[in-house]
């Protein structure tokens, strides 16, 4: 991988919040063990993994998502486990979103279909954007419910295959990080100014768009900046960058990822 990315791994509940329960089996540690062996495999990949938790403590799920934006992370996973009000009439995975689109629903679908290879029913992905731990963080986030507790033949197979469940799901992480980093190019802009005040970077990027410039503002590092132009070629930029000169700008240029 080119850079390490940050991967955020939440156990589900913990704490005095036990999760679904069934014939004595607590949701809480079903997660966690699986957590634990989920980010050991990324780790193991070249993966910084951060957990929300690596024993039996609670946090808010506002305060998890919390975590993976203060840890500017790369993508979040929550796992859990399913249940249904009459026991054993539930059976599968499933994946769910705050929406699907761009690397959240690459993330989802990917790890959903890693799973239903070890011999879970795919139920497929679901959204649910009330869901704080989806809607407050800031990066593309999954939550996953790893079989339905309360059905005998979903423990089974989480038991018994439970290494590969593992398995699959770091797959599942590390092909969306593959397909990120395909899909990452680069591109040139040729910046004229920086300004605290975002006013005055507005009537410079004005008076650029007056003088036939493809001109706009970003905000970046606290200040709001104005570039012109997008270009992969790079002799394209530096043509960019002698008309601004000639014009009377100060200019230099930038190399930025962008991710399609």
């Amino acid at each position: 991988m080119a850079e390490r990315k940050i991967v955020v791994i939440d156990a589900g509940h913990g704490g005095a919040d036990p999760g679904a329960v069934y014939n004595g089996r607590q949701e809480k540690d079903d997660n966690l063990k699986l957590a634990l062996a989920v980010g050991k495999i990324l780790a193991d990949n070249g993966v910084d993994v951060r957990y929300t938790r690596t024993d039996d403590t609670y946090n808010t799920p506002l305060e998890k998502a919390m975590m993976a934006n203060d840890a500017e992370a790369d993508l979040f996973v929550s796992i859990h486990r399913n249940a249904m009000p009459v026991p054993g009439t539930g059976s599968g995975v499933e994946t769910v979103v705050f929406e699907n689109k761009g690397m959240e629903g690459m993330l989802g679908k990917n790890i959903g279909d890693a799973l239903g290879t070890v011999g879970f029913t795919n139920l497929g992905m679901v959204e649910r954007p009330g869901l704080v731990v989806l809607r407050r963080t800031k990066l593309p986030t999954v939550l996953l419910e790893v079989g339905f507790i309360d059905n005998e033949a979903d423990n089974y197979l989480f038991d018994d295959h439970f290494n590969e469940i593992a398995q699959a799901i770091a797959n599942g992480i590390l092909n969306t990080i593959k397909q990120q980093e395909e899909n990452q190019i680069e591109y040139y802009q040729i910046q004229t100014g920086a300004f605290r005040v975002r006013s005055l970077a507005e009537d410079q990027a004005n008076i650029l768009k007056s003088q036939g410039f493809p001109a706009f503002v970003v905000y970046e590092d606290g200040l709001y900046k104005v570039r012109v132009g997008a270009f992969r070629n790079m002799d394209n930029a530096v043509k960019m960058e002698q008309a601004l000169r000639q014009l009377g700008h100060n200019t230099f240029m930038v190399k930025r990822p962008a991710v399609y």
